[in-house]
């Protein structure tokens, strides 16, 4: 359970370790967002940070891409042959 501590003018959110842990609050920026009466508590969200990094990464652990995944990235995106089902 948290519970509110007064901080100067202000009240702050006293914070369990172990829901910091759980929550992988630590070291990190939070955004708080009131909802349905509460208070929602979220680390930053931040997409794309990195983004390059980890893809050249990816790329890297599996050699740049396996020959199936080459066939699909290299395919045209229309087929003019007709489907017979």
């Amino acid at each position: 359970m948290a519970t509110l501590i007064k901080i100067g003018n202000s009240q702050g959110v006293r914070i369990p370790k172990a829901v910091i842990e759980q929550a992988h609050l630590s070291n990190k920026e939070l955004v708080f967002k009131v909802i349905d009466g509460g208070l929602l508590i979220q680390p930053v969200q931040e997409p794309r940070k990195n983004w390059r990094q980890q893809i050249d990464q990816t790329l890297k652990v599996n050699d740049e891409a396996s020959l199936v995944d080459r066939e699909w990235l290299d395919a045209p995106l229309l087929d003019d042959k007709e489907w017979q089902w």
